[in-house]
């Protein structure tokens, strides 16, 4: 292989990767605990809800907080970076606890084949056709992204209505009720919000991780933003969705904005 076809082959490698390497969420190492235990938590990336370690040296932490009833306390500043958990925290009350983090913007480029399999694998019908309105469907794309993510852990017996509080993230997922009030196998309702409202039409993504299988379900949000699936397994769940929108600072032509929810049994 020549060096010039070398290039162009590592080029669309590394661009399918990154389309791929979509999902990201907060992952602790349970999420049932006693007061007083230490949660130990992970920033993870990836595909297949099982994925890698974000590197935290290339991107910068906007939000990060800790929430559980009445409480609430920012937490950036004890974040570590490396290989081991980005973060230890004594759960020192009973009742639901939420952690919340977003990122500030990336950058990246993609070929216009890598960028239309990235739109239609997550649903993003209108910027797909936008671009065959506009006929940029061949052309590369330059994207900014940031992303949200929260996690639900639940400490004791006692639930709470911290699960649904909402944190002004750009894109956030509420539960309509405390997942850990629920049984399995019971409906969940969640409502998506984009900017504080409602995120209608949109493609989720449900996941869950059980034994090391990952099965995800394909859903559209009601006009009004909800959505609802079934608890039907334990394991390690996880909603994700994405909104683009055209970007308003210069040096890119697309903005968005990733969101995640993960909570389990």
């Amino acid at each position: 292989m020549n060096r010039v076809r070398t290039i162009a082959f590592l080029f669309i490698f590394t661009a399918s990767l990154i389309c791929q390497a979509h999902e990201f969420w907060l992952q602790p190492d349970k999420f049932l605990y006693r007061k007083g235990d230490v949660l130990k938590l992970t920033f993870m990336v990836g595909e297949d809800f099982t994925g890698e370690r974000w590197d935290l040296k290339k991107h910068r932490l906007v939000r990060f907080d800790h929430h559980a009833g009445n409480y609430s306390n920012g937490l950036i500043e004890t974040v570590v970076p490396g290989e081991g958990s980005n973060l230890e925290l004594k759960l020192e009350s009973e009742g639901t606890h939420l952690i919340v983090m977003q990122s500030s913007n990336a950058f990246i480029e993609l070929e216009a084949d890598a960028f239309n399999a990235y739109l239609k694998e997550d649903g993003l019908d209108d910027i797909i056709q936008y671009r065959a309105k506009t006929n940029t469907q061949n052309k590369s794309a330059k994207e900014y992204y940031q992303r949200s993510a929260k996690l639900l852990v639940q400490v004791g017996t006692a639930t709470d209505d911290t699960y649904g509080k909402r944190t002004g993230t750009p894109i956030e997922i509420i539960p309509v009720k405390n997942p850990y009030a629920l049984k399995q196998g019971a409906e969940m309702k969640f409502e998506v919000v984009f900017e504080g409202k409602p995120l209608g039409y949109s493609l989720i993504k449900v996941w869950n991780r059980k034994d090391n299988r990952t099965t995800v379900q394909n859903i559209y949000t009601e006009k009004d933003g909800t959505f609802t699936t079934r608890l039907s397994n334990t394991g390690m769940w996880m909603v994700s969705c994405v909104k683009m929108v055209p970007a308003k600072e210069a040096g890119a032509d697309w903005q968005s904005y990733w969101g995640s929810l993960v909570f389990g049994f």
